[in-house]
């Protein structure tokens, strides 16, 4: 018969518990996961060449990793590219199905990224990177790039920046110059502060050298006589 404790549970139903927790939270928590390796809204130019950076990554390892590429083409997702990881640092397989799509992606850093070469404008949309990995009783998880093209690249409007920066350097510089002159005063009042010091204690060792001329002289006078 199981024994319970004061609050009513077997210690096979606690230790069951704790063994759920600790399955939900290695799961969860430290689980499959993909990001975007930088911007996830891209905009680039027309004939150019883009790059979609995204990465896996997973603590408790990896085992046939699958991937894949998808672009939302109003609605129906289009598959560019998928591939299979068998484990960590083995370099995938991959099945390229878009021609002008390049897998540049390697095991070693953990990356699935692509390119897509010489965009036009029907190239605009949605593109996402999946990844299922079965050692995680296939856990999966996407992100999601948002492509955007243009005919010519904006010019960015750096005025207010350049002003800012023109400001703040001003200001710095007149922080300087201002520290400087004050280290300056205070050097050049110092030294004038010793030489009156030295100047007085100059002048009162001569006093007293006088003092003590005339007393003497004051004492070698005779006694008058009687």
């Amino acid at each position: 018969m199981a024994s319970l404790d004061n609050t009513g549970w077997s210690v096979p139903g606690l230790l069951l518990v704790l063994l759920l927790v600790f399955d939900s939270d290695v799961l969860h928590v430290h689980g499959l996961e993909v990001s975007a390796e930088k911007m996830s809204s891209i905009e680039a130019m027309n004939g150019s060449t883009v790059l979609f950076n995204c990465k896996y990554h997973s603590c408790i390892g990896i085992h046939n990793l699958y991937f894949s590429w998808h672009y939302n083409n109003n609605g129906t997702m289009d598959k560019l590219c998928d591939g299979v990881v068998p484990s960590e640092g083995v370099e995938p397989r991959v099945k390229v199905e878009h021609q002008r799509v390049e897998f540049v992606g390697s095991s070693k850093k953990e990356n699935i990224s692509i390119l897509l070469w010489n965009i036009t404008f029907e190239d605009e949309g949605e593109y996402t990177c999946f990844a299922r990995n079965p050692k995680e009783k296939d856990r999966n998880h996407s992100t999601t790039f948002t492509l955007t093209v243009v005919s010519q690249m904006r010019e960015v409007d750096n005025t207010l920046t350049v002003i800012i920066v023109s400001v703040l350097g001003g200001v710095i510089g007149l922080v300087i110059i201002v520290m400087v002159i004050k280290a300056l005063v205070v050097q050049f009042l110092m030294k004038d502060d010793e030489k009156n010091k030295e100047c007085l204690v100059n002048a009162s060792g001569n006093d007293n050298t006088e003092n003590g001329l005339t007393g003497a002289k004051a004492d070698n006078k005779g006694t008058p006589k009687a």
